[in-house]
């Protein structure tokens, strides 16, 4: 998430009340989770086993629960509750904007496009040209749709991560300031969930296609011209490549990649990265002619303990 404009280090401890180590006019242009941070971010720490990721991300600024020796052209925040504070920037920089009227004002449509019944679109959503969004859909705050974007009746786009600390007291959310994209000519079946970026984009390519219930997580990428069936559940942070087909019920775990032109057939477990050009099957997923040749030879074990049996 960038900010309107360019904070300054002393802003941005101002608006948390805590102290900072650098200098106070050091610029403070945005806030983003680790794994899509530029120069100018904040990026937050609450544990020592990533304290050294952190400083040595891109991210300028650091929300830490400790003073550390500060990286040179970087900057400190020293926070009692970095979790804490980093949802308190979220909410000063992407307040919630509570449910006024069904599509806000801000809200900016394209020539061309069709909105049905009961539709929700958010503040300061932007869909382009030609599309079609069938009635009972929920838009949130800042998404985009590009042009020609076809939503069936019952989706979400941009609803929020599931993202959670666990407290002696429960659970505590992290709040989602970021956005869901769908690009142009992209197509949504009915009742699936495109979750926002917690501070960044879930984006979804041009051209790919999502059938009926389909659950995008938070800061997920799908490349271009994807086709992914019914069932499906893809969990956050996930990167997956142009021309990749997922078949129904395919299940895949946060942060991995799938590589250009992967086919995933149905009822598989992803838990690591896939390469490209390949068909898979199985949980844990394999090349699929290896897997069947598995399950081919499991198949002659009654045979054989017969055989075993008669000797």
């Amino acid at each position: 998430m960038k900010f309107p404009r360019k904070h300054t280090l002393r802003e941005i401890a101002d608006i948390l009340g805590i102290g900072f180590v650098g200098p106070e006019e050091f610029p403070v242009t945005g806030m983003n989770e680790i794994h899509v941070v530029e120069p100018g971010d904040i990026v937050f720490v609450d544990h020592p086993k990533y304290y050294d990721k952190a400083l040595k991300s891109a991210a300028t600024t650091v929300l830490i629960n400790k003073e550390v020796d500060c990286p040179e052209g970087k900057a400190l925040l020293i926070s009692e509750d970095p979790f804490r504070d980093f949802n308190r920037l979220t909410s000063h920089f992407r307040p919630f904007s509570g449910f006024g009227e069904a599509i806000a004002e801000t809200a900016t449509i394209g020539e061309g496009s069709h909105i049905g019944p009961n539709v929700r679109i958010g503040a300061h959503v932007q869909i382009g040209r030609d599309c079609i969004i069938h009635p009972n859909v929920t838009i949130g705050d800042y998404c985009v749709l590009g042009d020609r974007v076809v939503v069936q009746s019952g989706t979400v786009v941009g609803s929020d991560a599931f993202y959670y600390k666990k407290r002696p007291e429960g659970f505590d959310r992290l709040l989602s300031g970021g956005r869901a994209v769908l690009e142009d000519d992209v197509e949504l079946g009915a009742l699936c969930t495109i979750d926002r970026g917690v501070t960044g984009d879930t984006r979804v390519g041009s051209g790919s296609k999502l059938d009926n219930q389909v659950h995008v997580g938070h800061d997920t990428v799908i490349g271009s011209r994807c086709l992914i069936a019914s069932q499906t559940g893809i969990a956050g942070c996930v990167v997956i490549e142009d021309e990749v087909t997922l078949w129904g019920q395919v299940g895949v775990t946060s942060a991995i990649r799938i590589g250009k032109g992967a086919v995933v057939l149905a009822q598989t477990g992803i838990s690591k990265s896939l390469e490209g050009g390949k068909t898979y099957f199985g949980s844990p997923a394999e090349e699929a002619r290896e897997r069947l040749k598995q399950l081919a030879a499991l198949r002659q074990i009654p045979a054989l303990a017969v055989k075993l049996k008669k000797q």
